[in-house]
């Protein structure tokens, strides 16, 4: 399994269950670290990328896998960090030591910059751990106003929702494809920065921006 959602811009999946089966099988838990390749904004003034925690426990169902994503600066080399306000990323942004967040993945990765490198678009894959509890958000930062947005298609309409990239229809707005589980097809749908979701027929997805690398990285050490 490439992605649980079967994402266009999928998470590591493989790479969390193999680190899981070789770190429980030799150590029994560990911490793990992952970074995401660099997408470059189409005026080449930016970069983001992502980097993924893994906390490995025993058991698939306790592990953990929580996320920050960076925009770098090329000019100055300027780092930022951007957030997601969704459910799981909140949850362990205010955690406590007594908090438990164990079996939950929150997972933020680059998907796109608009055509003038102002917006980053960012997916936030959000699940329970051996359940099918998942769905995205889209993650949008401004440059202009160094502001994030979190939004999802309104909840009464799916269970799950794919993030796909940009609205064509529906310019500055985001596209989703959202349904429930078992059903024949998933409509597609735009939502703006407010979160009102529209009903979008032969839209297509929009992505700008260009990746230095298809290749995710391990590193030896923190960073």
């Amino acid at each position: 399994m490439n992605d649980p959602l079967n994402s266009p811009y999928p998470v590591p999946w493989e790479w969390i269950t193999t680190t899981h089966a070789k770190v429980s099988s030799t150590m029994g838990s560990g911490v793990r670290y992952y970074r995401s390749p660099s997408l470059v904004s189409v005026n080449g003034e930016y970069a983001a990328y992502s980097r993924i925690e893994l906390q490995v426990q025993p058991e698939l169902f306790q592990c953990r896998v929580s996320s920050v994503m960076f925009v770098e600066n090329l000019k100055t080399g300027e780092l930022q960090t951007v957030a997601a306000a969704s459910p799981l990323a909140e949850s362990g942004f205010y955690a406590t030591d007594e908090t438990d967040m164990s079996g939950t993945i929150a997972i933020l990765v680059p998907v796109a910059w608009n055509q003038t490198g102002s917006r980053l678009l960012a997916r936030e894959f959000e699940a329970i751990f051996c359940s099918s509890d998942m769905s995205d958000y889209a993650v949008i930062w401004d440059k202009n106003d160094n502001y994030t947005y979190t939004v999802a298609p309104a909840r009464s309409l799916y269970t799950h929702a794919v993030l796909l990239g940009w609205s064509q229809v529906c310019p500055g707005q985001v596209l989703f494809r959202a349904g429930n589980l078992g059903d024949g097809t998933w409509p597609l749908c735009a939502v703006d920065t407010t979160g009102k979701t529209v009903a979008v027929n032969d839209d297509r997805a929009l992505v700008f921006g260009t990746q230095t690398s298809t290749d995710w990285i391990e590193p030896k050490t923190r960073f």
